[in-house]
């Protein structure tokens, strides 16, 4: 019997991760009953998904009433732990919990979780390319598409889960996965965790209940990172493409290698890599080490790096219209992630950039839009700030404020020219006026498409 089994389960926020973890806990037996902010009118598609489920909705509000009949609760990623009811709820002391954790406790595959400030994406789907080309059963999910728990009642042992998992996640653990990667620690999220040292520790937990048997994969080229080892309770290995690690993944003449303290394995020329950029390097290092630590051949990791052009909003070509290339990189929701975009090209770039703050740092993209790009089209709630960034620093590119996304691709089109590129790497989050980043990516390909089809019209 499932250990939710005849409990009352509240799930706070009824997006992705709520909806997965309602329809599994009905299944296990639980009470569950559903509070969101937003109107039965906003959630009616969710809604009559799950309409054959016998959920209890409180919509609207949050209130407090909810706590007078509740064993546990589970918050969806958009609900912080500073929320007024959860607040109460840990006064009372009832237990928290989210679609991750319950997922966790229960998976009987053998989970490569990976978190980082950036870069997490592509490695999980790094990762699990790399374990489907040596032939294992691999699932892969998390904060990254599916929630896993969806799909947990068709795993077996033997078969293997690479898990992205976000801080939000990782705020409420208590079930490391037996092989854990933290890529880098820098400023993101400072909107929710406020301060570096409370998202560093969210972070950090993905290490704390590891076992002596277990393996963590740190960057030891990223001081945040880095910092986490002594941390880790088993073995701990390393990447870095500045210099040979003693025991992990590392570039030394054109070329990845794998070490385990004495032997040596070449891995495969860095000129086999597809994705752009240094950053993708470190996620290629990742992947190589977390599938080491879970037996998987090289032969398996060159045959799957070397097919692997990237991940859906993450530097993704959309198209390529009269000698300009429009780039997508919608999943660039803070400042480090965007340096690391424009860091990817040699061309000239018009950088797309906005959304949502999230109290982050802009100065050194401030310096790199300066000295790299050749015009800014601003857009969302960060254009004043950003704009007015651009302006103090006497940056001397054209600086375009826009009202949307749609405004900024028509922009555009009066300052490219052959051999530019496009590029949507806004640097903010997307919830000023989409639901998520995937939604503004999908977004700018439609508007691309419709470009596509207005230039055909006019030849």
């Amino acid at each position: 019997m499932d250990a939710l089994h005849g409990k009352r389960l509240l799930i706070l926020g009824l997006a992705r991760q709520g909806k997965a973890l309602a329809r599994f806990a009905v299944a296990a037996g639980a009470q569950v009953i559903v509070s969101d902010l937003r109107s039965a009118e906003q959630l009616s598609a969710t809604m009559a998904e799950l309409a054959d489920l016998p959920i209890t909705y409180v919509l609207g509000e949050h209130p407090l009433s909810l706590l007078d009949n509740c064993d546990l609760i589970a918050l969806s990623g958009s609900v912080s732990v500073d929320a007024p009811l959860v607040q109460e709820a840990r006064a009372r002391h009832i237990p928290l919990t989210n679609d991750a954790l319950e997922f966790m406790r229960r998976v009987p595959a053998t989970v490569m979780g990976i978190t980082g400030s950036a870069g997490k994406t592509t490695t999980t789907a790094l990762a699990g390319a790399i374990g489907e080309a040596a032939g294992h059963t691999t699932w892969v999910g998390g904060n990254i598409g599916n929630p896993l728990i969806s799909d947990l009642y068709r795993m077996k042992r033997g078969e293997l889960v690479a898990m992205e998992l976000s801080s939000f996640q990782l705020e409420l653990w208590d079930a490391s996965p037996p092989v854990a990667a933290v890529l880098n620690v820098t400023p993101n999220h400072l909107d929710r965790h406020k301060t570096m040292a409370a998202y560093t520790a969210a972070k950090a937990n993905i290490l704390h209940f590891q076992a002596p048997a277990d393996t963590a994969v740190l960057s030891a080229d990223d001081p945040g990172a880095a910092s986490l080892a002594p941390l880790v309770r088993g073995r701990c290995r390393l990447f870095s493409q500045r210099a040979p690690v003693q025991d992990g993944a590392f570039v030394r003449q054109g070329a990845i290698w794998l070490r385990d303290g004495q032997r040596e394995t070449a891995v495969m020329p860095l000129a086999d890599i597809k994705l752009r950029g240094a950053h993708n390097v470190l996620n290629v290092l990742a992947a190589v080490l977390l599938a080491d630590a879970v037996g998987l051949p090289p032969a398996a990791m060159r045959q799957a790096i070397a097919a692997f052009t990237g991940v859906e909003h993450r530097l993704e070509l959309v198209d390529q219209i009269n000698g300009v290339s429009y780039v997508n990189d919608s999943i660039a929701t803070a400042p480090e992630r965007a340096l690391a975009a424009l860091a990817s090209f040699d061309e000239p770039l018009l950088l797309l950039a906005g959304g949502r703050d999230k109290d982050l740092y802009w100065d050194e993209w401030v310096q790199c839009v300066g000295a790299r790009v050749k015009a800014v089209i601003l857009f969302g709630e960060l254009a004043e700030l950003l704009a007015s960034k651009l302006r103090a620093a006497g940056r001397p590119q054209p600086v375009v404020l826009v009202d949307s996304l749609a405004e900024a691709v028509e922009t555009a089109q009066a300052l490219v020219e052959p051999g530019d590129i496009v590029l949507l790497s806004p640097g903010g989050t997307s919830y000023d006026s989409y639901l998520d980043f995937a939604e503004r990516g999908d977004h700018f390909r439609g508007l691309v498409a419709e470009l596509r089809w207005q230039k055909s019209r006019e030849i």
